[in-house]
């Protein structure tokens, strides 16, 4: 690898972040050369406020990557085990006992995922205040029929992650933030890390406020925009909805964590090199890493206990998850072959195109990374609560 051009990477940070209507972005990457750091735009759409790598902002999806660490912890101690039936933790499941803790992890169980629902987004654009508990979204789940049997496919599922966070507090005996807290964030020394109490729906300072074109279910389900309102964005009679102070409950472990990006590379670099679980757990989360699509081949997509990995080419591979939420949107990776992480985030979810917009800077900030590589396609992350990827 050789060393990035920071004027370079700078110069392609903004002109792609202009080009989706993108108003603020930060870009952190960590090589064996040295770190690079891209802030673009502003927090705050109509206020010149920089963002930094210190910026508070929501994760989405990529909360996932903790809720898998806390059930792996759990199960490292002897307190669960990944072959439990989900049943024995959370009554009135639909198949139940048929679901193990190991097919939610891995996004195996079949259950419909509540994000999906209509009237799950009508609810959230109606009173974006509304304090969720996880029984009411998975209400939401329960009241559609599985999508498949447990085991038999991969389907990207926030209601997998919602029971996992039930999971964790009765056998971790305390609330998940609490859990995190004492158990990831302390150790890692991620002091600008938090799941935020329910009822609680403001940011930290220094905190990026998070816009959406249109409502909830372009973030939830990918909704695409119509030309006309992709036209109106371009001349700008419309604009986005501030979706900062939204309440993230119902995400919670499924996405609802706050976070930076030198706080999410500290994290990320730290769960994929082993810092976090026991050599004998780190080697089973590795080896958890399952195809998503029964054809996708060498360079195809794997999700495993709560991460996805994609080699890009013989000699670099990335570990990453993906976080889609309305108002903002992330991605963090970590390349075990050559020591790089990289974290982006944006305070827009989707761009004009429909586009997760941090995703969509990836390759830009890949092209820079691995100068002379042929690199394949990166798929977007999932939608979620990421809750979105």
């Amino acid at each position: 690898m050789k060393q990035i051009d920071q004027a370079s990477l700078q110069a392609a940070v903004d002109a792609a972040a202009e080009s989706m209507l993108v108003p603020g972005a930060v870009v952190l990457v960590c090589t064996p050369q040295g770190s690079y750091t891209v802030v673009s735009g502003t927090m705050q759409r109509g206020v010149q406020k920089p963002p930094a790598t210190s910026t508070h902002f929501r994760i989405g999806s990529n909360t996932k990557t903790m809720t898998s660490a806390l059930i792996l912890l759990l199960a490292q101690e002897g307190r669960l085990k990944l072959s439990d039936p989900i049943s024995a933790y959370v009554p009135d499941v639909p198949n139940g006992a048929n679901i193990t803790l190991e097919q939610l992890l891995k996004m195996r169980s079949g259950l419909y995922n509540y994000t999906n629902a209509p009237e799950f987004s009508a609810t959230l654009d109606a009173d974006p205040a509304k304090v969720w508990t996880p029984q009411e979204v998975l209400d939401i789940a329960f009241q559609h029929p599985p999508n498949f049997a447990p085991g038999a496919e991969y389907e990207y599922d926030n209601t997998n992650y919602a029971l996992l966070g039930l999971v964790a507090e009765k056998v971790g005996g305390s609330p998940l933030g609490e859990q995190f807290k004492d158990r990831l964030y302390g150790p890692l020394g991620l002091d600008g890390t938090l799941l935020p109490a329910p009822e609680d729906n403001t940011i930290p300072d220094p905190g990026s406020h998070g816009y959406l074109y249109g409502g909830s279910a372009h973030a939830m389900i990918d909704a695409p925009y119509p030309a006309d309102m992709q036209a109106a964005m371009r001349t700008g009679s419309l604009e986005p909805i501030d979706y900062t102070n939204q309440n993230p409950s119902y995400a919670t472990a499924a996405g609802g964590a706050i976070s930076t990006a030198e706080n999410l590379a500290t994290w990320i670099r730290s769960l994929v090199t082993g810092k976090v679980l026991n050599a004998g757990m780190q080697q089973q989360w590795l080896d958890s890493l399952q195809a998503e699509k029964p054809d996708g081949g060498e360079l195809g997509q794997k999700y495993g206990y709560g991460i996805t990995y994609q080699r890009l080419a013989p000699n670099a591979s990335l570990y990453y998850h993906g976080g889609e939420m309305p108002g903002f949107n992330s991605f963090m990776g970590h390349d075990l072959d050559n020591n790089v992480t990289i974290v982006v985030w944006t305070n827009l979810t989707v761009d004009p195109a429909s586009r997760p917009t941090a995703n969509a800077l990836l390759p830009t900030v890949l092209n820079q990374i691995y100068a002379g590589l042929a690199l394949p396609t990166m798929p977007a992350p999932p939608p979620a609560p990421t809750p979105t990827s």
